[in-house]
């Protein structure tokens, strides 16, 4: 049960929606809810506190905004996570960047298999459609859950076999082991609805708003190693981009 007695002043001039704000901002430091509890339904709490729904809702909704509650449909108000970011101009494999950050990454899966490249891959590779290029693919997140699936395609100039130790993060892989240099990447960022196969991957509900990333890696030649695809769990990712005049 929480601690923190719900109860707000009606008599104080301090405005109710400003009162039951740093009430739920008490409440949400609270282990339970920071572990995943739902808070209180909004009938409940409001008739609790004997004010509005509407009055309720102004207070939630300003810790939404500041992506410190998020609401869900059918499962209720919970603290939102923490969001890993990630900016644009960070030349660090994913793995390199977020420890970094301070946040250690954990592979939920690993998958490694050679597939025949369709049109895009083969024009981007220059190659052509019946040679067979390396697949990776990683579904990555935090201790608590996935957040992003990476799905990799290089070069056959890069020399991969496919048994590499792909803990290790990617482009150190490929500097130490194949002297390969990844100089220069060119991104396209979209917005998507997750379909069956990634909202279980990101365990996330069917056509939650995903971010997608595709990423052109070429190395210090401008040659092309690596066409990369990450899907992202809008709710836990922010990726920051930085640019100068």
């Amino acid at each position: 049960m929480s601690e923190i007695k719900l109860k707000i002043d009606h008599k104080s001039s301090v405005p109710l929606h400003t009162q039951v704000e740093g009430l739920l901002r008490e409440m949400i430091k609270e282990p339970d809810y920071q572990n995943g509890k739902t808070l209180p339904n909004e009938v409940d709490l409001a008739k609790e506190l004997m004010i509005s729904r509407s009055t309720l809702r102004q207070a939630i909704n300003k810790l939404v905004n500041e992506e410190l509650l998020v609401r869900k449909k059918k499962s209720g108000t919970k603290v939102a996570r923490p969001k890993v970011s990630s900016k644009s101009m960070n030349w660090l494999s994913f793995s390199q960047e977020m420890k970094a950050r301070g946040t250690t990454i954990k592979n939920y899966e690993l998958h490694v298999s050679w597939v025949l490249p369709d049109d895009q891959l083969a024009t981007f590779f220059e190659i052509s459609r019946d040679k067979k290029i390396l697949k990776l693919e990683r579904l990555r997140g935090d201790a608590d859950k996935p957040f992003v699936y990476f799905i990799s395609y290089f070069h056959p100039r890069t020399g991969l076999t496919g048994e590499e130790d792909f803990k290790r993060p990617l482009y150190d892989i490929l500097e130490r082991d194949y002297n390969i240099v990844v100089d220069l990447s060119r991104e396209e960022i979209s917005a998507r609805l997750a379909d069956k196969n990634l909202s279980n991957k990101l365990e996330i509900e069917l056509n939650s708003s995903i971010l997608m990333r595709k990423r052109y890696v070429f190395d210090q030649a401008e040659k092309p190693v690596e066409f990369n695809l990450g899907f992202y769990n809008a709710e836990s990712f922010t990726y920051t981009i930085e640019s100068r005049r």
